[in-house]
């Protein structure tokens, strides 16, 4: 981290950016998988979603899915964990359970992707011109890893104008590599959490930057934005309630009428940015509305609302604890702006009651509490309302936000050791040795496995 970001915010937080491309493009051709494939796990089925449509120009997957996991439908159905693949609903079509909006984002760069290989073919290439190749999958992972660099400039942004450049400066870079954001940034950008953290980044921008105002072109842009962020990820939609609350503090303002075309005018510019979303649904589902993962994905009567912020099972607090300190300053930024702190409060206790009322609230496989990446940018506010109260101590800010980086690095470099396999060096991040002091005998390990082979 530069000892002074403040002075080339932008180009400090570019240069992180250009960082994470090029650890991630490296990793592609070191830590390269033996099947050649690059997009897994939840990933794959966004990823399907943008391969299918520009290609058939359909949202009919098998084909698709069939592509990527490299099977024929014989191989599919023998397996029962992708005998779906080849199973329609009664609807003609195979499940996809992830949002479209990270397909979108992606389309830019795999568009340019696929004119680049049809132009290369003119002159002999013979690469395969079919959207399964790694250049097509590498194009969503950059894809990713912009996005996360301009959400972190739109945080940067907001908060500079609540908190000042260097305190905001400092918490955008603190949250960002201190928290699960760093992980979905650089090491698994082709999740939605990259996607989401450039949305719900944006959206605050915008609110912040124009809460002055009580004119319809501003509800319709946070509108349209908050339905670009529930794109990314679907529990994002309850951002729709920023401008309908906004509207009611205006409520003096115009009175009964002018209540009602804000709200309206808020409600159906997110209906509208929510509209491709809502055709996929329909089109798979025979539903504009739904919940594809089924009724009993969410459990509202019982969440686990102490388990997802504190359990070692990816817990918010446990797993990146410079959270608590975020969260800690949203109290602080309530004496300067009552109206950011609440409306971003609001979002963020909503937020925290909906993952922990996911039925597996630890997210499945996951480093750290990553379905609150989509939070970052209400993190970066908390923090950098802290760290304005130490503006006159700017060695303070500086060694807290490098200890805190540094601690999570250390447990990053752990768990991608358990999880590329050295398992006897690197314990998984689980109880109080595996989650607390086994980061910092890690990389001692790891040097004498190295010199030892």
């Amino acid at each position: 981290m530069m000892l002074a970001p403040e002075r080339w915010p932008g180009g400090t937080i570019a240069a992180m950016t250009i960082l994470f491309a090029l650890a991630y493009g490296a990793s592609l051709v070191v830590l390269a998988k033996p099947d050649g494939r690059i997009v897994f796990g939840d990933a794959l089925q966004h990823y399907i979603q943008l391969r299918s449509v520009v290609f058939d120009r359909d949202v009919r997957f098998t084909n698709d899915y069939l592509g990527m996991y490299g099977r024929t439908a014989e191989e599919a159905y023998a397996d029962p964990e992708t005998r779906w693949i080849v199973q329609p609903d009664e609807t003609g079509h195979v499940r996809n359970l992830m949002p479209v909006g990270p397909a979108i984002v992606w389309l830019p760069a795999f568009l340019l992707v696929a004119a680049g290989v049809w132009i290369a073919n003119l002159f002999g290439a013979g690469y395969p011109l079919d959207g399964f190749g790694r250049v097509f999958q590498a194009s969503a992972g950059f894809s990713g890893i912009l996005a996360a660099g301009c959400g972190a400039w739109f945080a940067f942004r907001a908060a500079e104008s609540i908190a000042g450049r260097r305190a905001a400066i400092w918490a955008t870079l603190a949250v960002w590599l201190a928290s699960s954001a760093v992980y979905y940034s650089a090491i698994s950008p082709t999740y939605s959490h990259a996607t989401s953290m450039f949305a719900v980044s944006a959206f605050w921008f915008a609110w912040v930057l124009t809460r002055a105002r009580q004119d319809l072109p501003r509800y319709a842009l946070v509108g349209a934005l908050a339905g670009v962020c529930a794109l990314m990820r679907w529990q994002d939609a309850i951002l729709v309630a920023v401008p309908l609350w906004d509207a009611s503090r205006a409520y003096r303002d115009g009175g009964l009428p002018r209540w009602i075309a804000r709200c309206a005018t808020a409600a159906a510019a997110a209906a509208l940015a929510f509209l491709p979303q809502s055709i996929v649904w329909q089109r798979l589902y025979r539903h504009p509305l739904t919940i594809p993962q089924g009724s009993t994905f969410m459990h509202w009567t019982s969440p686990a609302l102490w388990q997802v912020l504190v359990s070692d099972n990816h817990g918010l607090f446990s797993w990146t604890p410079i959270l608590l300190l975020a969260v800690a300053g949203l109290v602080v930024l309530a004496r300067r702006t009552p109206d950011v702190a609440l409306a971003t409060g609001l979002f963020l206790a909503v937020s925290w009651y909906v993952n922990a009322a996911v039925a597996d609230w630890w997210a499945g496989e996951a480093f750290g509490a990553r379905r609150f990446v989509g939070c970052f940018p209400v993190f970066v506010f908390g923090l950098a309302a802290v760290f304005d109260r130490w503006r006159d101590r700017p060695r303070l800010i500086a060694g807290v936000s490098t200890a805190f980086v540094a601690a999570t690095f250390l447990l990053l470099l752990q768990y991608q050791t358990f999880m590329h396999g050295l398992r006897t060096i690197a314990p998984y991040p689980k109880g109080a040795y595996g989650l607390w002091l086994a980061r910092f005998l890690v990389p001692v390990d790891l040097v004498r496995h190295w010199f030892a082979r």
